[in-house]
């Protein structure tokens, strides 16, 4: 069995987090995105993105997490509460990397998103995701979320793009 886990980002995380970002952008969502929208990313941008995520969270619960296996990070999620409905937290990102897949990563990262949100109270999560990105859709959906009827669209340059609102309740039922 592999040494896997997931804990908070640190400084350290930075350059490795925006690495993953930027290659599996451009592995996963090439077909999904324009070329000049996954190019106007550069390493500098998103390295100063996160590290303003991780050094400089706005509030307690933004959080961004790594999955790790062994030594090396493989994967992380970044988690907000929804400025409109404060019993929301909302899944901003998840992304494991392409040759990390299907080790459970994700699974991992999402489960400590969840314990984290049932810890500070939440009662809903939230994720946008790419209308045509089955993948992503199909993995929410076999953790038990459902699309809530809500989609938007984006403008990635120039382009419209649809994403999907998937949401789960962390209410416990009545028994």
């Amino acid at each position: 069995m592999a040494d896997a886990s997931v804990r908070p980002a640190r400084a350290a995380d930075v350059s490795e987090i925006a690495r993953i970002q930027l290659d599996t952008w451009r592995a996963a969502y090439s077909a999904l995105l324009p070329p000049t929208a996954l190019d106007d990313v550069t390493p500098e941008l998103a390295g100063a993105q996160w590290s303003a995520a991780v050094n400089e969270a706005p509030s307690p619960r933004h959080r961004v997490l790594v999955a790790q296996e062994r030594d090396s990070v493989v994967g992380f999620l970044a988690a907000e509460p929804d400025p409109d409905d404060p019993g929301t937290t909302m899944i901003a990102t998840m992304l494991v990397e392409p040759r990390w897949g299907r080790r459970g990563h994700g699974s991992r990262l999402l489960a400590a998103a969840v314990d984290l949100a049932r810890e500070e109270g939440t009662s809903r999560l939230t994720a946008w995701v790419f209308e045509r990105d089955q993948a992503s859709i199909g993995f929410y959906e076999s953790a038990g979320w459902s699309r809530d009827g809500w989609t938007r669209t984006l403008d990635a340059a120039d382009t419209p793009v649809r994403e999907v609102r998937l949401h789960t309740s962390l209410l416990e039922e009545a028994a």
